[in-house]
């Protein structure tokens, strides 16, 4: 056996084996990801630092899952030194799984704030123009938020129309439709969500209610085009065209008997 310090409390402990495992045979906190007690260390993860005191007196930052213990070790898994490099390692794994909720709830236990996640959206405002330019109806804004720039829709505005999703690049927002709803969401949560009606031609749902009523209050002053608004855009197109060719066909000639 042999006598190492952790945290300055003198610990006997086997040679030969890793600070870790004696950390763990200890109840000592410290943290892994990469770490299976089946498996050869690796250090991959470089979340386990530990400071170890060198002959120099001075503090180096060392993986927990690779050193092994020696007679009169010297380590500390707490302070500065250690919070830093867990730190910059949860960083470097926040930027290759950024939605991993265990390493979300790790800088969280280890008092390590993550930048906000990527929501896929480039902030490129085609969402927020063409609902104001084209619909009309600015259901989305752009809105600061944790230090940053975000798309805010406005649940009460938005009519359903689904523009927004289908002008989004990065598919940032997205429509959903399922048993006669079209749910609209933006950064994977739902803001909206509106019945559908169905088209008089086909039967299939195609528009929602709030969508028509802006269709009827647009084309007002263009009566002869209100029948149109309850089929989809296939079927009214079908239906504008045998109008065309009816009104195309001269007028049949009555013959005298």
């Amino acid at each position: 056996m042999i006598t190492l310090y952790i945290n300055d409390q003198a610990i006997e402990a086997e040679a030969e084996i890793t600070v870790l495992q004696v950390a763990r045979a200890r109840n000592i906190h410290i943290p892994t990801l990469c770490h299976h007690p089946a498996l050869k260390p690796s250090g991959s993860c470089k979340v386990c630092a530990v400071a170890v005191e060198q002959s120099s007196g001075k503090k180096a930052v060392m993986l927990s899952c690779l050193l092994k213990v020696k007679p009169g070790l010297r380590l500390w898994t707490k302070g500065d030194e250690v919070h830093q490099a867990r730190t910059r390692a949860l960083m470097k794994l926040f930027d290759m799984a950024p939605m991993s909720e265990r390493i979300h709830t790790l800088a969280e236990k280890e008092g390590i704030t993550l930048p906000p996640a990527p929501d896929g959206c480039i902030r490129c405002r085609l969402c927020i123009r063409v609902c104001k330019e084209i619909i009309g109806k600015e259901a989305l804004r752009m809105e600061k938020c944790d230090g940053r720039q975000m798309v805010i829709p406005d649940p009460e505005r938005c009519i359903g129309c689904g523009t927004c999703a289908n002008i989004c690049p990065t598919q940032a927002i997205t429509i959903n439709e399922d048993g006669g709803v079209r749910a609209v969401s933006i950064r994977g949560t739902v803001f909206g969500r509106h019945a559908l009606l169905r088209c008089q031609g086909c039967g299939k749902y195609y528009a929602t209610e709030k969508q028509i009523r802006l269709m009827e209050e647009r084309t007002a002053p263009h009566p002869q085009v209100k029948e149109h608004h309850n089929y989809c855009a296939h079927c009214a197109k079908l239906f504008s065209d045998r109008l065309q060719v009816l009104e195309k066909q001269p007028p049949r000639q009555q013959t005298n008997k």
